[in-house]
């Protein structure tokens, strides 16, 4: 079963939203919200999130994408647009799909499934552009190890406060190195400060 959130302030939409993904077995929408505030506020185990911006600038959406991808998660943009040029933003700051307004519920259906098994997917208004890769995603362990890092640890000591062996953080690390392509622990902690992992930090 794959968890779903939802950020949208329109209740007939949530209605249809949920409609269309909570009729498919392997799918469930677990939380509806009304902002990215919202739903980082609240503890939960989704791993895909379904951004409706049907009110916000393209900038204002672009940041909420970068902001969600930050912390690990699978965004897919519901957008009024389009158009390839406001598409873009989105993209680059982190998601890994994007369809209009004009999608309809199967399309929405194969987004979904496409994200949760880690491939992308952009709408059919889409097809044929050229659209950028989005960034690699961070998973929340690879958070935790890049967070470690940056704060100086050695393997041994992440393996120790994660309660992994070395090996298993040396795997990691080398995810790590070949979706960045960061050799050195220094690219890897301006990598840490780049994708906001600094940010909550605790030790």
């Amino acid at each position: 079963m794959t968890s779903i959130a939802v950020i949208c302030d329109w209740s007939l939409l949530q209605l249809g939203l949920a409609q269309a993904i909570n009729s498919q077995p392997d799918l469930r929408i677990t939380t509806f919200v009304k902002s990215v505030n919202d739903l980082l506020r609240k503890a939960n185990g989704v791993k895909i999130i379904v951004l409706t911006n049907l009110q916000l600038s393209d900038q204002a959406a672009s940041d909420q994408v970068a902001q969600l991808h930050r912390q690990g998660y699978a965004v897919i943009v519901i957008s009024t647009s389009e158009v390839q040029s406001d598409a873009v933003p989105c993209i680059k700051a982190g998601a890994r799909g994007y369809l209009s307004r004009q999608t309809d519920d199967s399309e929405l259906v194969t987004a979904i499934r496409a994200v949760a098994s880690g491939r992308s997917y952009f709408g059919a208004s889409l097809a044929g552009q050229s659209l950028p890769a989005p960034p690699p995603r961070i998973t929340s362990r690879e958070k935790q190890i890049l967070q470690l890092v940056a704060n100086g640890a050695t393997d041994r000591e992440i393996a120790n406060k994660l309660n992994i062996t070395e090996n298993t953080v040396h795997t990691h690390l080398e995810r790590l190195r070949r979706k960045y392509g960061s050799r050195r622990r220094a690219d890897l902690t301006r990598l840490a400060l780049k994708c906001g992992v600094m940010e909550n930090f605790k030790e």
